[in-house]
């Protein structure tokens, strides 16, 4: 064999000392792209207790972490496509949660300029910051329109999300206690409100010129 043949060989060969775990990843990423909903789902299935773990060690919360990590699956599925396969997925998605995780933490720190409670999204939280402290009148009105322009979405979702999506940030019930209001598996919940910020993150990134 050639030095080329080796070259172009070596370009083409999957990566070395994969593990079988590693690359049914890569099958499952490939059919999620193509639009295969079972794949999400079972990518989720896979590292949604790890992810929580190795969250906990970084927020002690763990309603919190259960919805950053919720976002962070969000946010890797809505840039999948620019995934490399040259790296193990799950090298990818924790960087991605973790980093998610960091974020949230750093606007913890600096929440005190921010108006109203965030809603969280895909991009992680939405908050509108005020560079005048004292522009009182203004503050006021960019809350009243940005609360209006939220819970304007949050009326127009289905049924069955705009139930738990109230429950959840509007009367604060854990996931457990939401499953259990409902009489839902507690799976069940978790993709209800995982799918119902997906669809308010659409709308609210389009109307974000209105806040």
């Amino acid at each position: 064999m050639s030095n080329q043949d080796k070259s172009t060989e070596s370009q083409t060969t999957p990566r070395e000392n994969a593990s079988a775990s590693s690359l049914e990843d890569d099958k499952l990423v490939t059919k999620a792209v193509a639009g295969d909903q079972g794949a999400y789902r079972s990518l989720m299935e896979k590292y949604e207790t790890p992810l929580f773990f190795h969250l906990l060690k970084m927020v002690k919360d763990k309603e919190q972490v259960r919805d950053l990590v919720q976002e962070a699956f969000m946010k890797a599925f809505d840039n999948l496509q620019s995934y490399n396969t040259n790296y193990a997925f799950s090298t990818w998605l924790y960087r991605i949660t973790t980093n998610h995780a960091i974020d949230y933490l750093r606007k913890k720190k600096l929440q005190t300029t921010s108006i109203d409670e965030p809603v969280k999204t895909k991009e992680g939280e939405m908050n509108i910051q005020l560079e005048d402290e004292h522009s009182g009148t203004d503050r006021k009105i960019i809350r009243k329109q940005r609360s209006d322009i939220i819970h304007e979405a949050i009326e127009d979702l289905p049924d069955k999300y705009r139930v738990v999506i109230k429950l959840r940030h509007f009367e604060e019930l854990s996931y457990d206690e939401i499953s259990e209001q409902l009489d839902l598996p507690l799976g069940t919940v978790k993709a209800h409100i995982f799918r119902a910020r997906e669809m308010l993150y659409k709308e609210l990134k389009d109307r974000r010129g209105e806040f």
